[in-house]
């Protein structure tokens, strides 16, 4: 089986779903001839033309206003916004026409359109490439939300979001783009760089939207985590030798409660880690939702550890984001309550 990073195994979910429908078509803003900035759709172009892959002006709202119109038209457009911070001019797009199109229609047309945007920081960006914009999306009544943590999951995710009749946010962590992130690092680690992660099939498999998956099994905590945090939830684990049970949500919205409350009600605890800012961030409304669900079975409040309340520190990046140190102070802190 070939091993792929993350960018690869996009790539090839891509290839997989162009080879094997006609109706798949692929565009966005440097994603033709030159491949993409992170190169995502490298080769696309020259494999099915440029018809099928082709490069859109610098217009976020019109990139997914046409893929809109693709999608009621019968064609199935996987579409690349080149940061996930550049979609704000989309939003509007996404919000008030891909969400609705099915209910506003009455179900005579349907919104197949997938959103690829990177997400989250780890390349130095600064305040408009490092945003993790998750929360504004999983809001939306009509959009379905996807955030991988790994190659394999990236691929199977990816192929089911182009399949899907609905409009889907397909959120790529940048920090796992190229290779293994262990997580066990509170500053920039560059020696990962370009190794393989993981094992990915070549040809085309789904992996499930709203399913999520306990990737270290535990009975003293529940740790909920998504895309990068997934890493540093398990490596924090493991560093502080807390028997802690790590959720992989892969979907956020459909998001699987029922995987969540199980965890929940098992280990009377709950942990919360995103790379977002903690107000109002999509930790609130999983930990309203586990004291909904869960309420008698806590033995400690729920809590967040999340990015800072600030506009995103260019300067000050790894101290932003939730660590070993800061993830492992709050699981202690729990194991005391």
């Amino acid at each position: 089986m070939p091993r792929m990073t993350m960018i690869e195994a996009i790539r090839s979910a891509m290839d997989v779903s162009m080879e094997r429908d006609d109706d798949v078509v692929v565009f966005g803003e440097d994603v033709g001839y030159f491949g993409g900035v992170f190169r995502g759709t490298q080769g696309l172009q020259q494999k099915y033309g440029k018809t099928r892959c082709f490069d859109a002006p610098i217009n976020e709202s019109g990139i997914v206003g046409a893929a809109i119109g693709m999608a009621a038209y019968g064609l199935k457009p996987c579409v690349e916004i080149q940061f996930a911070d550049y979609m704000y001019p989309a939003y509007d797009q996404l919000t008030q026409e891909a969400a609705r199109l099915r209910y506003r229609s009455n179900g005579d047309f349907t919104c197949g359109i997938t959103v690829r945007m990177p997400t989250g920081g780890g390349i130095f960006g600064g305040q408009t490439h490092s945003q993790s914009p998750e929360a504004l999306f999983t809001h939306v009544c009509g959009l379905q939300v996807v955030v991988p943590s790994n190659p394999y999951d990236a691929k199977g995710l990816l192929i089911a979001s182009i399949e899907n009749p609905d409009p889907v946010i397909f959120l790529e962590p940048k920090r796992l783009y190229n290779g293994p992130f262990d997580g066990h690092h509170d500053r920039p680690v560059t020696s990962w760089a370009g190794h393989p992660l993981g094992e990915v099939p070549a040809e085309h498999y789904v992996v499930p939207l709203g399913k999520a998956v306990v990737r270290r099994p535990g009975s003293a905590v529940t740790v909920l985590a998504y895309g990068t945090m997934v890493h540093v939830a398990e490596a924090t684990a493991e560093e502080t030798g807390i028997d802690a049970e790590v959720i992989d949500l892969r979907t956020l919205m459909p998001l699987d409660l029922e995987t969540i409350v199980t965890s929940v009600k098992k280990t009377g605890r709950c942990l919360v880690v995103h790379e977002a800012t903690l107000t109002s961030g999509f930790g609130a409304e999983l930990a309203a939702l586990v004291q909904e669900h869960c309420f008698y079975q806590l033995e400690a409040p729920v809590i967040r550890v999340a990015g800072w309340d600030t506009p995103y520190p260019h300067a000050q990046e790894w101290d932003y984001f939730p660590g070993p140190a800061r993830v492992g102070r709050a699981l202690r802190d729990m194991m005391e309550a």
